[in-house]
């Protein structure tokens, strides 16, 4: 990694793409210092050291501090990410859209076009949410019509200001620009994150103590990275094998490949998707300013995920085991809409393919598909195991921390996707210098 790193600097074009990519994300943390005209910053840092769940903390740390200082970045590319999912959704559930995706390059640009205006909406909808029900319980300095619609107008054109900055800097950067835009936000709160561990377990204990936590929390953190990497990286190839066939006076085909399954197929969306889930009913009930008692106070305490794996109130880790089943679920339901064994066989069936000992059309689907299930339940526990990890050390030990097993999943795939890319663009850019020569 680091060679590819080292490499790429030695290469003005690609040097400059670093360089352009280093600008933006400049711009991105000093914008996440900007205010939201006529909110009360001292407001939101007393609200949120108040709260003892951590739903705000998930959305916080997405956002690098930006939800926190109530910045005009405050909602940050959460509705371009939301908005890309529910494209990629009704786009296996409306044929004109799969039509579009089946189009090429134009099809493309017309889904993203779409993505945007779906994503202005619903940074619309959700500024008007946060400037009314924060502004009720008085983060606006005035609560009136023009303050709420300023607020709404400045977080609105923050989260599109985002959304294009990435797209600058996937197509003059390089590349993949909303992930970076996430990582480098997620990354922000780490030296805090870490150095609050070490306050806690380290600093101020005796010097073995001290030793022995240190070395925990060291190990901890490289197995979780060293899992990502190992669930990113993991792959199912299945053999294909093309049949020789006669197209005018050559014989084609007889060629061997083979078709790579991914072990964790759906990536960090069923993590997402499931907290998201999870996290949704005590958003909505703290924008409501609800602070009741009752059978749904006690429910808002089990969904809260700081409240999971405590020793001395067992009875709220249930939230834990239906986090865990959520994952499970949307593990399946996200890889049912991305990969479609049926298609796939149909496909290679067309071309004259097989997977050897498989024999074409049902058999091959019904085997792929038993194959795509066993790749899934592993990708799935492994997912649920870097999730579930920060929250026993937070339940026995309190030891709370933005980045999570979430976290950790983003950070490690974009990186390691964003070396892919800058390998590539070296590669491709080595075939132009032999072609010119």
């Amino acid at each position: 990694m680091f060679t590819t790193v080292k490499n790429a600097f030695k290469i003005k074009e690609i040097r400059n793409k670093i360089f352009f990519t280093f600008l933006m994300l400049v711009v991105i943390r000093l914008g996440s210092q900007l205010p939201v005209p006529g909110m009360d910053r001292h407001y939101f840092s007393n609200w949120f050291a108040a709260q003892t769940g951590d739903a705000f903390n998930f959305l916080d740390a997405f956002t690098g501090g930006s939800f926190l200082n109530m910045s005009i970045l405050a909602l940050n590319i959460t509705p371009y990410i939301t908005s890309s999912i529910i494209m990629q959704l009704l786009t296996i559930a409306i044929p004109k859209l799969e039509e579009m995706q089946r189009d090429g390059e134009d099809g493309r640009k017309k889904i993203a076009s779409i993505t945007r205006y779906v994503t202005v909406g619903l940074a619309l909808f959700e500024s008007g949410a946060m400037a009314i029900g924060f502004g009720r319980q008085g983060a606006l300095e005035e609560y009136n019509a023009l303050n709420v619609i300023t607020a709404m107008a400045a977080l609105t054109a923050g989260s599109a200001f985002l959304m294009w900055l990435g797209e600058r800097i996937t197509e003059k950067g390089i590349g993949n620009g909303i992930s970076i835009v996430l990582v480098i936000n997620i990354i922000s709160r780490l030296p805090q994150d870490i150095s609050q561990l070490f306050e806690q377990f380290v600093f101020g204990k005796s010097i073995a103590l001290a030793v022995v936590a240190a070395a925990v929390i060291i190990a901890v953190i490289i197995a979780m990275v060293a899992m990502v990497v190992i669930l990113n990286d993991g792959v199912r190839k299945i053999p294909v094998q093309y049949a020789k066939k006669m197209q005018g006076r050559k014989m084609v085909g007889g060629q061997t490949t083979n078709i790579p399954l991914k072990v964790n197929t759906s990536g960090v969306i069923p993590i997402i998707f499931a907290s998201s889930l999870m996290q949704l009913p005590i958003i909505v009930s703290s924008l409501a300013g609800y602070k009741g008692t009752g059978i749904w106070s006690e429910i808002l305490k089990g969904l809260n995920s700081s409240n999971w794996c405590n020793p001395r109130q067992p009875v709220y880790s249930i939230g834990l085991l239906v986090y865990i089943v959520l994952v499970i679920f949307f593990a399946y339901f996200y890889t049912s809409i991305t990969f479609n064994p049926l298609e796939v066989s149909e496909n290679m069936k067309k071309q004259g393919g097989f997977i050897p000992g498989i024999r074409p059309g049902k058999p091959t689907n019904e085997y792929l598909t038993k194959i795509l299930n066993y790749i899934i339940f592993i990708g799935a526990v492994g997912l649920t195991i870097v999730a579930v990890i920060p929250f026993i050390f937070n339940g026995v030990f309190g030891a709370s921390v933005s980045f999570g097993g979430t976290s950790l999943i983003i950070i490690v795939s974009v990186i390691l996707e964003t070396i892919k890319q800058i390998e590539s663009q070296m590669l491709v850019r080595n075939y132009k210098g032999f072609l010119n020569d």
